[in-house]
């Protein structure tokens, strides 16, 4: 999945609150002005990433998100992680580390629930290695 950029944060954000629109609906929404090519290249880009699916209407697209931001933010840490561990000489131990040491400073209560998703998943793959 590609990076986006703090535009095309803000344009994603402005879609999740508010469902679809077309460029006059973002610029409206936005913080600061922009140019109407500005935000209507923004809206391709996001599109053309496969984050934004569109209808036409009239003359104007209606852009509107493919995913939802927990989709979205489940996506994007799936992909970092696989491609973390797929790159060469990688340490599956460090990653698990950085993980558990930031999960424990950002929130203590959240260790118990990586611990719970681990007995889960430890269990699904005890059962599938039975059948």
């Amino acid at each position: 999945m590609e990076a986006l950029g703090p535009l095309e944060i803000t344009v994603m954000e402005i879609l999740w609150s508010h469902g679809d629109g077309n460029v006059h609906d973002v610029m409206q929404k936005l913080a600061r002005p922009l140019a109407y090519t500005t935000v209507m290249t923004t809206l391709d880009r996001l599109y053309k990433k496969g984050l934004l699916a569109r209808r036409k209407a009239d003359r104007a697209f209606f852009y509107y998100p493919r995913f939802s931001r927990a989709e979205w933010e489940q996506k994007r840490a799936g992909e970092f992680v696989a491609g973390f561990l797929a790159a060469p000489e990688t340490s599956g131990e460090l990653l698990i580390s950085c993980l558990v040491d930031a999960v424990g400073r950002h929130d203590e209560a959240l260790l118990d629930e990586l611990e719970r998703k681990i007995r889960l998943k430890r269990k699904e793959l005890y059962r599938r290695r039975k059948t």
